[in-house]
């Protein structure tokens, strides 16, 4: 099977999806980055498992990741937490739990972004990688960057990712 027919393949694999939020600031009135998140893999055919809004502490961080993947889910995406305030703890968190971190996931956020913000990309510690049976995939919570993250990279491999972890 060529690389086009599989990944033509791929796409076709549902994704179960959550979606963490991660701020002491955000609610559900004011969570465009979130609400952004589940509507793109939404119009993507996939299926949103939950969806919360937790507070920047890496135990309910954690905890929340947990019932994202005991609900089912594939894929976890979570925004926000990834900058340098000592607030910002999704990163540590993370690195902890992560069992096969995929580098090139914050490095091609990070290209990508410098392109639309400059020297300002090397400020996220966005990331990702396997957690028990899921992909996670870690970005920041502004929306712009969150646009970048779904639409470049995140959506269209999400079939791909989905198959290989079946396997």
């Amino acid at each position: 099977m060529s690389y086009q027919e599989h990944t033509q393949t791929a796409k076709h694999h549902a994704a179960q999806v959550a979606v963490i939020t991660c701020s002491d600031t955000r609610t559900e009135d004011n969570d465009t980055s979130g609400a952004f998140i589940v509507q793109s893999v939404r119009d993507s055919g996939h299926e949103i498992v939950s969806s919360v809004i937790v507070r920047e502490d890496p135990g309910l961080l954690l905890h929340s990741l947990d019932t994202a993947v005991q609900a089912g889910a594939t894929i976890v995406l979570i925004n926000g937490g990834t900058g340098l305030s000592k607030r910002d703890n999704t990163f540590e968190a993370l690195s902890g739990a992560l069992e096969s971190p995929l580098p090139g996931f914050g490095e091609l956020f990070r290209y990508l972004s410098y392109e639309e913000i400059g020297a300002a990309s090397m400020l996220s510690r966005a990331q990702a990688g396997r957690y028990r049976n899921a992909m996670v995939f870690s970005m920041p919570g502004s929306t712009p960057a969150v646009k970048l993250a779904m639409t470049k990279l995140i959506l269209p491999q999400i079939g791909h990712i989905v198959s290989e972890l079946t396997k």
